[in-house]
């Protein structure tokens, strides 16, 4: 025989040897994904809470059951806004001694730099509620949350440009190609839901356009894990989720008919050939379906109250907006959306600090907050994990010309997020920095440690959650990360 034909019988074999593994995988993938309409629904939800997920996960009682990740592109300042220094107003102008600055990694905007001219916060800071948080004027909706809220101050990351840096935090490496923290968690808890997407991902930009950072698919991507449980990216503009609306002279029951052919055929295949992707043909089928009637119900604000729509300001209603994404995220989670993840630019404030970050919060920091509030009041905020931060700081010394600097390079060596709900400690701030906001002085957080902890929170071991991929098990925090005891109520 050639050589040809040997390797057609043995793709055959391998073939023969992925359907004999895969044997009734199709029926029970089937199953599983039609949820409570599927197959043995009874028997399967009285075994199973989960749509989905894996056997023994949570691995202990979560405090949260759904986290909604307000991701802050470009870097907000942890000087101006939520670690204020009075040494710096001092010596403003004045360098920041070399003693200080020591062997930090800077970008290469800033490395070169001969002048390190300190720039104190460029609005007032105060103390926000009965705990007395100290944050920026800037920041009113979000200061009045202080005693809901914990302040990480000791955030560090090796990164110091932002795609790197995204991708650290977003899926533990700087390289992309690993799966995103929301397919983890969808990999490993399934779903609360059957009509809506498990991980959900929205996007928006300042208002002015002045951040030049992309949103790539990557960072709410599903890595080597299989693709079905990559976010699901609602669009800011046009229909929110595109061709999810039948043909023209198609009917629902046709729709449906056809789907439980091909339904059925992919099963069969999967039996067959044993390829994951198959099986998230079946549930982006499915899911599209059900989602026909989920996302019109979604993003139909009538049963909103006037109240509530103010509290997110007057951008609630305009599509696209970070402030209707806020309010989308809050009806996402209400549904059983296990992940959301926001993501909005504008933070990259390196030559219009004076005018763009003030802008920047007042877009921004109202509906933030709002969401917070909206799902107290609604009971929710006790089992939902809201995280707020970017992928680094500011540097304390201004960016530009050294006698009268306009902005702030990108700083990882310390920087500040905050987080609320889901098990976290309220009305506390955690770590602190030296007089220039630039070293740790006190309980430093890794990036790994913070997605050790918001695992934890979650109800999972961050060193037990892996995944199989050539020949290595991997896991969203690579070998390292510790939970992070001292924000934990």
């Amino acid at each position: 025989m050639n050589e040809l034909h040997l390797e057609n019988i043995a793709r055959v074999t391998r073939r023969q040897l992925f359907g004999t593994a895969a044997s009734g995988v199709g029926v029970a993938a089937l199953a599983s994904l039609l949820g409570p309409r599927g197959l043995s629904a009874a028997e399967s939800d009285a075994a199973r809470p989960q749509i989905g997920g894996l056997a023994g996960l949570p691995h202990f009682a979560p405090k949260a059951k759904r986290v909604v990740v307000l991701w802050q592109g470009g870097g907000p300042s942890h000087v101006d806004l939520f670690d204020d220094k009075p040494l710096l107003r001092e010596m403003a102008g004045k360098d920041i001694p070399d003693s200080v600055r020591g062997t930090t990694r800077l970008s290469t905007m800033s490395s070169g730099y001969g002048k390190w001219p300190c720039v104190p916060a460029i609005k007032p800071h105060k103390k926000y509620g009965e705990c007395g948080t100290i944050l920026s004027e800037m920041l009113p909706n979000v200061g009045a949350l202080a005693d809901d809220i914990c302040v990480v101050r000791s955030l560090h990351t090796e990164a110091v440009n932002h795609a790197p840096g995204v991708t650290l935090f977003m899926t533990g490496a700087q390289v992309p190609g690993r799966p995103s923290m929301g397919a983890w968690l969808s990999y490993g808890l399934g779903s609360e839901t059957d009509n809506l997407p498990t991980f959900v991902v929205m996007t928006s930009s300042d208002k002015g356009k002045t951040c030049g950072q992309l949103f790539f698919d990557y960072y709410w991507g599903s890595g080597f894990l299989p693709s079905r449980f990559q976010g699901v990216r609602f669009r800011n503009s046009g229909d929110l989720v595109p061709y999810l609306a039948n043909p023209a002279g198609v009917s629902p029951a046709a729709r449906r008919a056809l789907l439980d052919d091909l339904a059925a055929m992919n099963a069969e295949h999967l039996a067959d050939y044993g390829d994951p992707e198959i099986d998230t043909r079946i549930a982006q089928y499915e899911m599209a379906y059900r989602m026909q009637t989920s996302v019109p119900e979604l993003v139909d604000f009538s049963d909103e109250s006037q109240a509530t729509l103010d509290r997110y300001g007057p951008d609630a209603l305009n599509k696209g907006t970070y402030a209707n994404n806020c309010l989308i995220a809050r009806r996402l989670l209400e549904r059983g959306v296990r992940f959301v993840q926001l993501m909005h630019s504008g933070w990259d404030q390196h030559g219009n600090l004076y005018t763009q970050l003030e802008q920047q919060c007042l877009d921004t920091e109202g509906p933030s907050a709002a969401l917070v509030r909206d799902l107290k009041d609604r009971g929710l905020l006790d089992d939902t994990l809201v995280v707020w931060g970017g992928e680094f700081g500011r540097t304390p010394f201004g960016q530009g010309d050294p006698a009268n600097p306009k902005g702030r390079d990108h700083f990882g060596k310390a920087y500040s997020w905050w987080l609320a709900g889901g098990g976290i400690k309220p009305g506390t701030v955690y770590g602190a920095t030296d007089d220039f906001a630039w070293n740790i002085t006190e309980n430093p957080v890794h990036v790994h440690d913070m997605q050790a902890t918001l695992l934890h929170l979650c109800g999972i071991d961050h060193t037990r959650l892996t995944f199989r991929y050539q020949g290595r098990e991997y896991r969203l925090t690579d070998v390292h990360g510790q939970v992070v005891q001292g924000i934990l109520a």
